[in-house]
């Protein structure tokens, strides 16, 4: 597998994307050929783990990127108050209570990688949220990728 391709669309090195990949094939995300997801994994680590292992408090107001409830997907879906969920960056359409993205260049993701932004802000809800947005947010990512018992291709 070429990880110049992952590493481009997250906005890490390639060596990054090679460990992070050798990691999720250790601990079962992955299968052992580092080439396809193991969904019943991911989504049993993203139902019952991610808030824990990569926990997201929205904390001060900064101008940012919409994610979480207020996230493409979700915003119409839930009422999200006055307070929108953003990842900071000073260009960013919407003033909102800032979290720490899952990747550094998470802020770029719309425009680079517009299917990877709408996946990772409903992680995001996923890792913010209450349990409404949490459930929205699980059944949203299951049918962006299908049954959990299948396998994704990297």
């Amino acid at each position: 597998m070429k990880f110049e391709s992952l590493a481009q669309t997250l906005g890490i090195s390639a060596s990054k994307a090679f460990e992070s990949v050798k990691r999720l094939t250790a601990v079962g995300v992955a299968f052992s050929d580092g080439r396809r997801i193991n969904r019943l994994a991911l989504f049993e680590f993203l139902e019952h783990g991610i808030q824990y292992v990569f926990p997201a408090t929205p904390g001060v107001f900064r101008q940012g990127i919409p994610t979480g409830r207020s996230g493409p997907v979700l915003v119409d879906a839930l009422d999200a108050g006055d307070e929108p969920v953003v990842w900071p960056c000073a260009g960013g359409p919407v003033r909102g209570r800032a979290i720490v993205p899952l990747v550094p260049k998470a802020s770029d993701l719309p425009h680079r990688s517009p299917d990877t932004y709408v996946a990772l802000s409903l992680v995001d809800a996923v890792r913010t949220g209450g349990a409404r947005e949490r459930q929205l947010a699980l059944q949203a990512l299951r049918q962006r990728f299908g049954a959990p018992t299948a396998a994704v291709h990297l």
